[in-house]
């Protein structure tokens, strides 16, 4: 079985130990055909560009989290200038497939609502500038971030081309929401936890189709390795609750996911 993971942090201490054997050989013998490192700061928007180039396997989303768009300074400013200038540049490297992770993040409340709003919709207008997909960061501003997404979708004649929901925790109405506008519903440990009611009816109700897998790893582990460090063979036992949930072919499952993955990722 092959398989993919649309969200992952390999550039994390955690895999300091062992990211070369990982990347180099591990996962791939493993089933993993191919891993999307996310940036969540500048920094680590360079170092998922570096371990893009380093590793067959391995593509970069670069963007900037909401926890760390307090790098941007004031709007306007020389500070915000340059630090847009560098993920500009990010971005246009061959094996940058998306912006992200970018969005909005209610509950650690470390950069203020209207600040967040601010650099969210800066990354999308240049998301649709690049026509690059995004990666979507939303803890407890589902609806907000919905609405950003929407009043920025079409800018100055360039419409956004789409992305994923990363670890997508609101209601199947919303999904539905998405998928008509052309975004994919990212699944990862979360979906085989007991008290995943809601992500288990999205995936149950969506078309296949809208579907991704996802581990934000090295954290999100699932059952039945919760608690353990995280790391993208793991999309396995995702596969396997999707497959049990929509009661199909776990093998047909796999496919149809990795599939929808590289049209998101542009990866042929």
């Amino acid at each position: 079985m092959r398989f993919c993971d649309t969200h992952a942090h390999y550039d994390d201490e955690a895999f300091d130990a062992d990211r070369t054997r990982l990347l180099g050989r591990d996962l791939h013998d493993e089933g993993v055909e191919f891993v999307v490192n996310m940036g969540a700061s500048l920094e680590g928007a360079e170092r998922s560009a570096e371990l893009a180039r380093r590793y067959e396997e391995v593509y970069a989303g670069c963007g900037i989290h909401p926890d760390e768009v307090g790098i941007f300074g004031d709007e306007g400013s020389s500070q915000a200038l340059s630090v847009m200038a560098r993920l500009h540049g990010l971005l246009e490297q061959p094996k940058v497939v998306c912006v992200g992770e970018i969005g909005l993040d209610y509950h650690w409340m470390v950069q203020p609502k209207e600040i967040q709003r601010k650099w969210f919709a800066a990354q999308l207008h240049l998301a649709a500038e690049l026509n690059l997909p995004i990666n979507v960061h939303s803890r407890e501003a589902a609806q907000d971030t919905f609405d950003v997404i929407v009043k920025h979708h079409t800018r100055a004649g360039r419409t956004l081309s789409g992305g994923i929901i990363h670890c997508y925790s609101g209601s199947v109405e919303m999904a539905r929401a998405y998928v008509k506008l052309g975004y994919h519903i990212g699944v990862g440990g979360v979906v085989t936890f007991k008290n995943a009611r809601v992500l288990k009816e999205v995936v149950q109700t969506l078309p296949l189709e809208s579907l991704v897998t996802e581990t934000d790893c090295p954290y999100m582990a699932p059952e039945p390795v919760r608690g353990t460090r995280n790391d993208s063979r793991n999309i396995r036992y995702v596969i396997a609750k999707i497959a049990a949930l929509r009661e199909m072919d776990e093998e047909a499952c796999a496919a149809a996911l990795l599939k929808n993955a590289k049209d998101v990722y542009r990866l042929g």
